[in-house]
């Protein structure tokens, strides 16, 4: 069982530096979820990895994989990379929560993102104005806008020099002409710090869990030249479709299917011509204001011809 084998040895160089560990006992106990519960390898391998960071009072973030990939703000569009960045301090923002140490709003001449360190990571404070180098910070995704999050792992360096921050606002006018999948009501992880959207009652990072409703909308507005992806958050949602989150989970709990949502929803909007403003976060822009401004469209033939280009 060489994959086994090769994912035991991954696991031990995670935990080798925080775990009197072998190899052998990390392949046993995958042996053992693979072989006698027919456990597939990959859940196989994030159970033993929670089983490890259990015992060794660990996040997933405190392991740290390393990272060699320098990236500016813009090109931040997937979530759970190891990323090094070179950002100015813009804003700092009261925590919320003793599990956060500081948060705040950070750019580059690209855009802004959010950043998070962990109280528990013990690093030194980000100063208001400042430039740094953020070196093996993770990548994080919250309704299509992205954030970085300092770990234990993370270097950071001052550096003495300035940075204009660039302004990620964008402004679109088109018709709406599809809804993709995750769209409508959908569940996310209530575990603190993580709100990742939930597939099959499953967080990627923690397991079953029994989530939390919200409603969102991932849509693609037509120009007339080209498509661009769009995300609406709950309440660009509530206010575009008219259709609120108490609505919609009752609208769900009578059809015991909650794909009627998104099916509502989309009757209302798909062919309408909207204007939207917001910053761009990797390949989306996320609604903050939205304004309808024109006549119904056929979406099946402006999708159509805006593909064929």
């Amino acid at each position: 069982m060489s994959d086994v084998h090769d994912t035991a040895e991954s696991i031990y160089e995670q935990f080798s530096d925080h775990l009197e560990v072998s190899v052998e006992d990390v392949e046993g106990r995958l042996e053992r979820l693979v072989t006698d519960y027919k456990v597939p390898l990959s859940e196989a391998r994030r159970s033993v990895e929670n089983h490890y960071l259990d015992e060794a009072g660990l996040d997933r973030d405190d392991l740290g994989r390393g990272s060699d990939t320098d990236v500016t703000v813009e090109e931040i569009d997937q979530e759970e990379q190891w990323v090094n960045v070179t950002v100015k301090v813009v804003d700092l923002w009261d925590a919320r929560s003793d599990a956060v140490g500081q948060v705040g709003l950070v750019g580059d001449e690209t855009g802004t993102i959010k950043f998070t360190a962990w109280a528990k990571s013990d690093l030194p404070s980000l100063e208001d104005g400042a430039v740094y180098r953020l070196e093996n910070v993770v990548t994080d995704e919250y309704q299509g806008r992205y954030s970085i999050k300092l770990n234990r792992t993370t270097t950071i360096t001052e550096l003495e020099e300035d940075i204009e921050v660039g302004d990620n606002e964008s402004e679109i006018e088109g018709a709406l002409v599809d809804i993709q999948s995750g769209s409508g009501l959908i569940k996310r992880c209530p575990e603190e710090g993580c709100t990742r959207v939930l597939q099959n009652g499953r967080c990627s990072e923690h397991g079953e869990v029994d989530g939390e409703f919200d409603l969102r909308i991932k849509a693609v507005v037509d120009d007339g030249q080209s498509v661009q992806e769009v995300i609406f958050d709950r309440e660009a949602t509530e206010d575009l479709t008219d259709i609120e989150l108490e609505s919609a989970k009752d609208m769900a709990k009578d059809a015991l299917d909650t794909t009627v949502v998104v099916d509502e929803m989309a009757e209302a909007i798909l062919g309408r011509y909207y204007r939207i403003q917001g910053p761009t976060m990797g390949r989306y822009v996320l609604a903050n204001e939205v304004e309808e401004i024109g006549v119904e469209a056929d979406p099946e033939a402006v999708l159509i011809k805006a593909r064929s280009m």
